[in-house]
């Protein structure tokens, strides 16, 4: 029973129902049908009981108001004509009640009939927003107000008992508000469905930030900085590159090679997580990776030989089997996010092209650091010296190969 409820509650909700309808306006279609046919159907019984009680013109207001009403929701749900049929509805829910109570006889005869308009500028509110609903609101109460005037002149008596009246008045208040009720909380509920799936695609959007923004700098982006640059005395900066890549593709599938390259990465992505260093990007086969930014750290150099040496010994169980030229450097830096729609951070500077050239300038299996980064790690590591690079612009630079930690 529960899944044929269910199932029929589906297909209501689609009357009208546009495929490019955002959320927001699904909602509002939604609640003005779901208004419109609880109303009608209140119409229904209503009118029902003003003939069985022989009030047969005030019985047949009602029952003319449900079969507009069904009337403007078939023609709804063939041409899609929204906003005829919002108007429509909030013109009948707004007129005939108060038609109804001078047929009655004014307000206390009525038994406050006249209080069903109040549906007007509720459903005004939901389906077109605060300005209009006010409008739709004033409306009301001039009727409201106009129901005060013709008490005195509306016909003194009607063919309900004292007792019926006073069950209509508690029919009238009781019944409008839990329909108004019931879709306040059909309301706040798709509006927390709305917010949790904007909580969501929130998270992924900050998901893919934090996969090309450094995490402190995310926040900042969002808050509505434009640009970002810092500049950072102390940083080293690690270039990891595949030994003789180009005919390693060629000599393998597409789809395998992208593999490897997939896996070799993904190696890379979890010891720079466990080293709490910065990925900068990676173009092909080559790898970047920063540390001491954007946050400075004192054991910057020796976080990248640690994430290197260990990524050596991981590669041993990759197949086919892969050699990489690893060269780094230390110095000074500036760091930045370029890019308005696509950011990107990055570093500049000598250092980082002199640790470029360190990979370059390298031997396959090997880690390549300048005398810079020597002077930092030499107490640590096992360095052996390899001899003079020369860095355009820079001239004979020594060089020398990490080995591994110094024993204890």
């Amino acid at each position: 029973m529960n899944l044929s409820i269910t199932g029929i509650f589906t297909k209501l909700a689609q009357i009208g129902i546009e495929p490019e309808d955002t959320h927001e306006v699904r909602l509002q279609k939604n609640l003005l049908l779901f208004s419109a046919l609880m109303m009608a159907t209140a119409g229904i019984v209503w009118g029902a009981l003003y003939i069985s009680l022989d009030e047969k013109l005030a019985g047949a207001i009602p029952l003319a108001y449900s079969s507009l009403s069904y009337a403007s929701i078939i023609h709804f749900a063939r041409t899609r004509r929204y906003r005829v049929f919002r108007f429509s509805q909030l013109a009948f829910s707004l007129l005939l009640p108060f038609i109804l109570m001078i047929a009655l006889g004014g307000f206390v005869n009525g038994s406050g009939v006249i209080v069903w308009s109040f549906t007007s500028p509720i459903g005004a509110l939901f389906s077109l927003g605060p300005r209009a609903a006010t409008r739709w609101y004033l409306a009301f109460l001039g009727l409201v107000i106009l129901s005060g005037v013709l008490e005195a002149i509306a016909r003194p008596a009607n063919n309900l008992p004292y007792w019926m009246k006073v069950a209509f008045f508690v029919l009238n208040f009781s019944v409008l508000s839990l329909i108004v009720f019931r879709l306040m909380l059909y309301f706040v509920a798709q509006k927390n469905l709305a917010m949790e799936m904007l909580d969501q695609e929130r998270q992924k959007s900050d998901k893919l930030l934090l996969n090309v923004l450094p995490a402190e700098i995310v926040p900042v982006m969002k808050a509505g900085k434009t640009t970002f640059a810092e500049r950072f005395d102390e940083v080293s900066i690690l270039f990891a590159d595949i030994v003789n890549s180009t005919p390693l593709a060629a000599s393998m599938p597409a789809e395998e090679f992208v593999e490897l390259l997939n896996r070799i990465f993904t190696i890379f992505d979890t010891l720079v997580a466990k080293y709490g260093v910065e990925k900068i990007r990676t173009i092909g086969d080559n790898y970047m990776v920063a540390s001491g930014v954007p946050c400075p750290r004192q054991d910057h150099a020796h976080a990248l030989l640690n994430l290197a040496l260990e990524f050596l010994t991981c590669l041993q169980t990759i197949h086919p089997p892969v050699s990489f030229r690893i060269g780094v450097n230390s110095g000074s830096a500036v760091a930045g996010v370029i890019g308005q729609e696509k950011f990107h951070y990055d570093l500049y500077g000598d250092a980082v092209n002199i640790a470029s050239r360190m990979e370059s300038h390298g031997v396959a299996g090997k880690i390549q650091v300048t005398q810079a980064t020597y002077e930092l790690v030499k107490e640590e590591f096992l360095c052996e010296q390899q001899g003079m690079v020369e860095v355009k612009g820079k001239g004979g630079m020594p060089t020398w190969f990490v080995l591994g930690p110094k024993p204890a």
